[in-house]
């Protein structure tokens, strides 16, 4: 839940309501509505929306906040709309995992803009010189990555399938999801009938979807080995409904096809001509309507020229690197992970053998460090760079920034800075920096050290409606020298 101590909803506008009453001024990152009662005390609402009038029963107290329930409405927000699912709302049951279908999408996007906003400058002091377009796409339909619960019910004799209840860790019983692509909705209730049907009934926790421009993937975890009739249920399943089966008997690492042979799961990113292979555990977008234009408007604000050398920090698979290595002179990939190295460089070879005459990729390498431990010495060994591009995970990419700020603070003469490492004088900071991040917390914290330490202006900052109907808020931020 929120701390109240971060956030500071605005007072309300009407001070003369009815005992009881509560006016609403703003939403939380947890997709709760935010009011103030009479003495200050600040309320978190399950179900309300910004502009709303309405009571609540409170069911937790603190000294300086208190958590509540929306019992009745006595101003509707102009915003609120019909949700799309039956299984969302505050009902015993509900699904988790939607918190804001009660809310016009497009108000969804203004609350998240609003979010990163105050974000940069409650916890970063950054306010963006420009605010950049939100990026939108499809609210339905889009999740193309999913982890979905499984589990046999004995009481209910029946096996659930989808995602787990709000604040509960039982299985919604979702007979619907619209969120997911139409075909893969359509598999619910039949996934449910398969597992119910298989004697591996109670020891299949889990199914993992990842689709591809033309492959469905289903990852079934199981715990216990499948008895051959179980495996021909799944070919028949897969045979029905055009979906490509993966087991996973132990971590990641196990997962294996079914069958050999198929098509490859892969996505593609028109705009650059390059196809990305994938495996159905590999990190990939959620959203790849969605990504399609995010790597679009990123590589656009970085502007790569073909003279200049770039590094793509916490690179993955290439998302970015390989879209960048059609414009840029050099590239370089830096990824946490070995095995998520090796397959970038699969798929540089794999693109670069398609390239018509005239169009190959730019020399990209690609190398595994540990980039949440960065110093300025690792800083410089990887060479100067005329621009970043990074696309850190939620935890943000402090140790980068910090190490950067280390840099700069060291050659203006700042007192208690760092001593600068050897080999320093022939380097130089990035120009640009396009920062890509999935937590405006975490953003705004290095983006108070880019602006603050390390010598960098934000020019522009915008949100990224990677998952509609979710309070998650993905965004996108530009920082230049001077």
């Amino acid at each position: 839940m929120s701390d109240p101590t971060e956030f500071s909803p605005p007072p309300p506008t009407s001070t003369d309501l009815p005992p009881g009453w509560l006016e609403v001024t703003a939403m939380d990152m947890d997709a709760q509505g935010v009011a103030r009662k009479p003495d200050g005390k600040v309320v978190f609402i399950d179900g309300a929306l910004p502009t709303e009038l309405l009571s609540a029963n409170t069911h937790r107290k603190k000294n300086n906040w208190e958590q509540a329930s929306l019992t009745e409405v006595h101003r509707q927000s102009s915003q609120r709309v019909q949700p799309g699912c039956p299984h969302f709302g505050l009902h015993a049951g509900a699904c988790g995992g939607c918190k804001m279908q009660h809310l016009h999408v497009a108000a969804q996007v203004a609350v998240k803009q609003r979010v990163l906003e105050d974000n940069l400058w409650h916890l970063g002091k950054v306010k963006a010189e420009t605010i950049l377009r939100p990026i939108e796409g499809p609210a339905w339909g889009y999740r193309y990555r999913a982890r979905l619960s499984v589990r046999y019910v004995p009481k209910k004799d029946k096996v659930l399938v989808g995602f787990h209840e709000r604040k509960s860790r039982y299985i919604a019983d979702m007979e619907t999801c619209k969120i997911l692509p139409p075909h893969v909705d359509a598999m619910l209730m039949p996934l449910r009938a398969l597992i119910g049907s298989m004697a591996a009934r109670d020891t299949c926790p889990q199914i993992e979807l990842a689709c591809g421009d033309t492959v469905t993937a289903l990852v079934l975890r199981h715990l216990e080995p499948l008895s051959p009739e179980d495996k021909d249920k799944l070919r028949a399943f897969a045979a029905v409904h055009g979906v490509q089966w993966w087991l996973q008997p132990k971590g990641p690492d196990t997962v294996h096809l079914l069958d050999e042979g198929g098509e490859p799961l892969a996505y593609g990113l028109p705009d650059f001509g390059i196809t990305m292979p994938f495996k159905p555990t590999d990190f990939t977008q959620v959203n790849p309507h969605i990504n399609r234009v995010l790597v679009t408007r990123a590589l656009r604000l970085l502007d790569a020229r073909k003279d200049e050398r770039v590094i793509d920090w916490f690179c993955g698979l290439g998302n970015f690197t390989l879209p960048i290595a059609t414009q840029a002179r050099e590239v370089l990939g830096i990824e946490g992970s070995e095995a998520l190295v090796a397959r970038s460089r699969e798929n540089y070879q794999s693109n670069q053998a398609q390239r018509q005459d005239g169009s190959a990729l730019a020399a990209t390498s690609f190398v595994a460090r540990n980039l949440f431990e960065m110093t300025p010495e690792m800083l410089i060994a990887d060479g100067a760079a005329d621009k970043w591009l990074v696309d850190p995970p939620r935890e943000g990419a402090f140790a980068l920034s910090k190490a950067l700020a280390d840099i700069h603070q060291a050659r203006i003469g700042a007192e208690d800075a760092p001593p600068l490492p050897a080999g320093h004088e022939g380097w130089q900071p990035p120009q640009r920096i396009v920062y890509v991040s999935c937590n405006p917390a975490t953003l705004a914290r290095d983006a108070g050290l880019l602006v603050h330490q390390a010598g960098y202006r934000c020019v522009a900052a915008g949100v990224v409606n990677m998952f509609p109907h979710t309070a998650h808020v993905e965004s996108m931020a530009v920082f230049e020298r001077g």
